[in-house]
């Protein structure tokens, strides 16, 4: 199992030209609520719809408009919340964060400053070592996304893509408990396999529907200890943030790039400046998009169009009965009652539909072995196919009973592989298949014996060579199977040939 280590792991140092420096990071991740319906409004979220087709007249800010909160919405966010162990807030008020941009129509975003719905979690991040760790949760809060400005149509205007505008957004805040590129993107992924199980996100970054910003600063080495103790921010260096990233390799990248800037400016004698910063992977650099806003910049006050929202003990617990199993918990019980190795577990419990295929597989069954056809044969074969479990064509029932039958010996392990193919491609029920196509196992002693006894007539000066080094007995095997067409059982061959040449 692993060795859960809860203290901060050993930071990336960097050496500049003068001095070494450690990373730190915090993460505010964006993820958008797995709902038909927006925040605020019945329009609908759906993905790739025409432009402006998904727009509301709330989310258009017509006059008179009000929002109506969307209770889904809601529940989705204390499902996250249940799901990272935070503290629910039976009491959340919104605010209006006030900016203007082309995409946003209110000229604010209705969101939750001062009393988010959810409070401090945690979430457990496995590390490349082996080891795993938990990264703090500050809080959760709900928000409705912007629209989006597309500026590649025509060389001389921008347009507007308002179908977005409205979405709700949770807004996941970390504690600057990061402190690696790679550690950042262990927390991400872990986020997203959590809410994925959760079904409160479906984590398509490609999509834009979990995206990050990233904020990062650089401390001398023993900084960040001092910072733990005081809780003073000041130990930690001035931080700038990187805008919307939707790609955990660029965001190993830009933390990389970022941290290297920094140090370059500290080293000559200059300041960071606070700001808000784009990562261009192609030049592989970040640059500045604005200065760092604070909250008085914004201007938040409560939303006067929504009363606070105030839920029931009750309901939240409710919802807490009826979550599902999350990745760790299933991992564990992978391990402990299939007797699976930690790796395995992992691989089976990445996401939530691939674990469901296993347990399927794997139920009534050799654990260990329907765990071996999954990862490799199955996993192994979808990937060079580029599908997933969602559009897999054999069913765990027909990949079962291909498990049963080598459980049962009825079929070689070679056989086993001849079979996959034929039901991977062809479909069918295995037990069927073997039984017209005449592939069962040939575990008759007397037909192996007498096919080896042959071998052995017919190859006198090999038998003397593998009576001097037992090593070569093996020729002896590959021909018992070549001669009965691979159906020979193993094991049997293998018994025999050790006993005839002694």
């Amino acid at each position: 199992m692993l060795d859960l280590t809860y203290e901060l792991p050993k930071p990336k140092v960097i050496s500049g030209a003068k001095h070494d420096w450690e990373l730190v990071i915090g993460l505010e991740v964006h993820a958008q609520v797995s709902s038909n319906a927006k925040l605020f409004s019945g329009a609908s979220t759906k993905f790739g719809a025409e432009p402006n087709s998904n727009v509301s007249f709330v989310d258009a800010a017509m006059p008179g408009m009000l929002p109506v909160i969307n209770e889904y919405c809601v529940e989705q966010a204390v499902r996250t919340g249940l799901g990272l162990k935070a503290e629910i807030n039976l009491w959340s008020a919104f605010d209006r964060k006030n900016y203007f941009y082309p995409d946003l129509p209110q000229g604010y975003q209705i969101s939750q400053l001062y009393h988010p719905i959810v409070g401090e979690g945690e979430v457990l991040v496995e590390l490349g070592d082996g080891t795993a760790r938990n990264v703090r949760v500050e809080r959760i809060h709900m928000e409705q996304d912007a629209g989006k400005s597309i500026h590649d149509m025509d060389p001389n205007m921008s347009f507007v893509d308002l179908n977005r505008t409205g979405v709700c957004l949770m807004e996941i805040v970390s504690r600057p408990d990061i402190r690696g590129p790679e550690e950042a993107a262990a927390y991400i992924a872990k986020l997203r396999q959590i809410m994925r199980y959760l079904g409160t996100c479906d984590g398509n970054m490609q999509n834009g529907n979990l995206r990050a910003d990233v904020n990062v600063s650089v401390c001398r080495v023993g900084q960040y200890e001092k910072y733990q103790e005081t809780q003073d921010f000041s130990h930690l260096g001035t931080r700038c943030e990187i805008k919307n990233m939707n790609s955990m390799r660029f965001i190993q990248q830009a933390i990389e790039v970022e941290a290297r800037r920094q140090i370059a400016i500290i080293e000559a004698g200059g300041e960071v400046d606070q700001e808000t910063r784009l990562y261009d992977p192609d030049k592989g650099e970040t640059r500045t998009m604005r200065s760092k806003e604070e909250a008085h910049d914004y201007r938040y006050f409560p939303d006067p169009d929504l009363l606070p929202l105030e839920i029931e003990q009750a309901w939240v617990d409710d919802i807490a009965a009826n979550l599902p199993e999350l990745p760790d918990a299933k991992k564990s019980r992978f391990v402990t009652d299939f007797g699976l190795s930690d790796y395995d577990a992992s691989v089976l419990t990445a996401d939530v539909e691939s674990a469901a295929y296993f347990e399927a597989v794997a139920e009534g069954r050799n654990g260990k072995l329907a765990a071996n056809w999954v990862i490799n044969e199955l996993f192994g074969r979808l990937k060079a196919d580029e599908k997933d479990i969602a559009n897999c064509p054999v069913t765990p029932a027909q990949l079962g009973g291909v498990v049963e039958l080598i459980s049962a010996e009825t079929i070689s392990g070679k056989i086993a592989k001849d079979l996959f193919e034929i039901v991977y491609t062809e479909g069918g029920d295995p037990a069927q298949i073997v039984e017209e196509r005449g592939m069962k196992q040939v575990t008759d002693t007397g037909a192996i014996e007498a096919a080896l006894d042959q071998i052995i007539a017919d190859n006198p000066a090999q038998v003397e060579k593998a009576k001097q080094n037992p090593k070569l007995a093996g020729w002896f095997v590959g021909q018992v199977m070549k001669a009965t067409g691979g159906k020979a059982n193993p094991k049997a061959v293998n018994e025999l040939v050790a006993k005839k040449l002694g």
